[in-house]
């Protein structure tokens, strides 16, 4: 995975490029590709961190760390976002672990709470999450509430 560079940053730290392209994918994956109309933009990014990669200066897969009572009461990672041609390439499994990484450092350790999607239940539960909720539709797509402690 030549040329792979990960960044960590604040809102107001993101280039205009980046934000671009984080917005492009998010929008690409979760709202065209999951054919799920629903506001992208929630809000919350302002007060995120990002975590993402990019290749040849193009964001590949993203996700952001949303501080406690924003989402949850406890920190929280959303918008975990792969783009389709990298997913055979191991990148989420590196991009969920940097991102634990990043509030392990920045937040100490703490529990972590999710809204997975139920068909990643087992790659989350990889990481030391455990379901905390029935399954439940979030804008027609089954989830469950995971927390790693």
């Amino acid at each position: 995975m030549n040329s792979i560079h990960w960044h960590t940053k604040a809102f107001e730290e993101l280039t205009l490029d980046e934000l671009y392209d984080i917005m492009q994918l998010r929008t690409n994956i979760f709202v065209v590709e999951q054919n799920c109309p629903y506001p992208e933009l929630d809000g919350k990014d302002k007060n995120c961190l990002h975590v993402f990669a990019t290749q040849h200066g193009k964001v590949i897969a993203y996700a952001r760390i949303v501080p406690p009572g924003l989402s949850y009461k406890e920190i929280s990672i959303g918008r975990v976002v792969v783009d389709q041609a990298h997913r055979k390439d191991g990148l989420g499994k590196i991009l969920l672990a940097l991102t634990i990484e990043k509030i392990e450092e920045e937040f100490d350790q703490q529990p972590i709470q999710i809204g997975a999607q139920t068909y990643l239940k087992k790659f989350y539960s990889s990481f030391g999450f455990e379901a905390v909720s029935a399954e439940y539709l979030e804008d027609g797509i089954p989830h469950v509430d995971m927390i790693r402690k």
